[in-house]
């Protein structure tokens, strides 16, 4: 008689599924205090933050979207997450990625994890699959948590864009939705950082550290006034390319490039943290990593796609140096005018106007430059000019505008009074905001055809 093995004792004998496995993974992740109270803390935290926030009189107006805080709850989410994509989310990624693999190596467990699982293929999906889960749990908390605090304190009220468009609760939900869901892309280029460094640096902190390491670096580059092709390239730039998102029409050509880079950039780098992981000596309890190692299969790598990136963004736009030039700054603050120019005339009660009415226009000048004024800095000076039906006079508003190297502009306003000179407006139920005192703007930085 031949006896023949149970498909339980198949299992058993042939290893851990990865479903097993990481089942298991998640389980050791969510079960650390560290994990348990992030998971809390980004559950509950943005709630409390934008509601309490949303009642005060000052508004973090050094924010974007902060100054509307007041005036619509899907303000809150958007400031989370400006906030989330600098600091919060480098920083959840580093605790939960760059520490997956290094936790084995700190306490001597890897063995144990080879008898059961008899795999280094499966042990790297199991680990890799829980920390994506982890993560996802600790996004989806920031924006849900955030959304509902902005809601239940201000209420679902229409959200002014960065062109100065209203736009109706509905499709200001899908667009915060879908920003949220854009920032996803450069995190998981960072948790693929996080998982290489947790196999190369083994033992050492710096495995934990890397992703916000390398999240401040491109913090600091998307400062600098680099050139447009260089700063698409960079794997976080979908943290801050979502703007485009609030603007009519859409500025998909940079979200999109961001999205593509940090997904290729989480490829890459999760490939590369495979690959040496199957290549592990495990009976080598020494094994801490090497700098050489760091450098040839993390390094260089990364380094060389971060170059053929930069060439393919170059090669398939027009655009030249920063991207801001005195025609888009021109456009941008003329577009948004006109339609912030109309919110305050509804505030006024005053005969409605449309934007073809106002032929708004704007002239822009840096530092004394005047025709070939371009690049980021505080020292733009623009004067608005527009012209109502019935009026033979032509108004002007003078504006002090700072201009980002991303792209984000503050306009200030600099007179005259009864338009943009003063902070509130006497409307005849009161005093009220003035949508022309300060406004947030963006400049669209990437084209596929030439600027004027």
């Amino acid at each position: 008689m031949t006896a023949t093995a149970s498909p339980e004792h198949a299992a058993v004998s042939g290893g851990a599924s990865v479903a097993r496995s990481y089942r298991f993974e998640v389980v050791k992740l969510v079960s650390q205090w560290r994990i348990r109270l992030l998971v809390l803390a980004c559950w509950t935290a943005p709630a409390l933050f934008v509601a309490g926030v949303s009642r005060q009189s000052t508004l973090p107006t050094d924010t974007l979207f902060g100054r509307w805080m007041h005036a619509t709850g899907w303000a809150g989410p958007l400031v989370t997450l400006g906030f989330a994509g600098t600091w919060a989310l480098p920083l959840l990624v580093s605790v939960v990625a760059g520490d997956v693999f290094a936790a084995e190596d700190r306490l001597g467990t890897w063995r144990h994890l080879l008898v059961a699982v008899r795999s280094p293929r499966r042990i790297f999906a199991a680990k890799a699959l829980a920390s994506l889960t982890v993560i996802l749990l600790l996004v989806a908390g920031l924006a849900v948590s955030s959304t509902a605090g902005g809601l239940a304190a201000v209420g679902n009220q229409p959200l002014v864009g960065l062109d100065g468009r209203l736009l109706a609760p509905g499709d200001a939900a899908g667009r915060v939705l879908l920003a949220w869901t854009c920032v996803l892309a450069p995190a998981l280029a960072l948790a693929g950082i996080g998982l290489l460094g947790s196999i190369v640096l083994a033992r050492s902190p710096m495995g934990l550290l890397l992703p916000a390491l390398v999240a401040l670096a491109m913090q600091l580059a998307q400062m600098l006034p680099l050139p447009v092709a260089v700063r698409l390239a960079l794997p976080g730039c979908a943290f801050t390319a979502w703007n485009g998102l609030f603007t009519s029409p859409v500025q998909l050509a940079p979200l999109l490039t961001g999205i593509v880079v940090g997904l290729l950039w989480a490829a890459a780098a999760t490939a590369l943290a495979c690959a040496l992981f199957l290549r592990r000596d495990f009976t080598d309890l020494t094994d801490d990593g090497s700098a050489r190692r760091a450098v040839t299969v993390g390094a260089l790598p990364l380094a060389g796609l971060f170059g053929v990136t930069v060439a393919v963004v170059a090669a398939t736009t027009t655009v030249a140096g920063s991207g801001i030039d005195r025609a888009g700054v021109q456009a941008s603050l003329a577009t948004e005018f006109a339609h912030l120019y109309r919110m305050q005339t509804r505030q006024l009660h005053r005969p409605a106007v449309t934007e073809a009415q106002l032929n708004t226009s704007a002239t822009c000048t840096k530092a004394g430059v005047q025709d070939d004024a371009r690049g980021p800095g505080n020292d733009w000076r623009c004067v608005v000019s527009w012209h109502l039906p019935g009026v033979a006079a032509t108004g002007s508003a003078v504006y002090q505008l700072d201009i980002t190297a991303d792209g984000r502009f503050v306009a200030d306003g600099d007179g005259p009074k009864g338009v943009n000179g003063y902070f509130l407006v006497r409307t005849p139920t009161g005093d009220a905001p003035n949508p022309l005192w300060q406004f947030d703007g963006d400049v669209e930085l990437l084209s596929t055809s030439p600027k004027g």
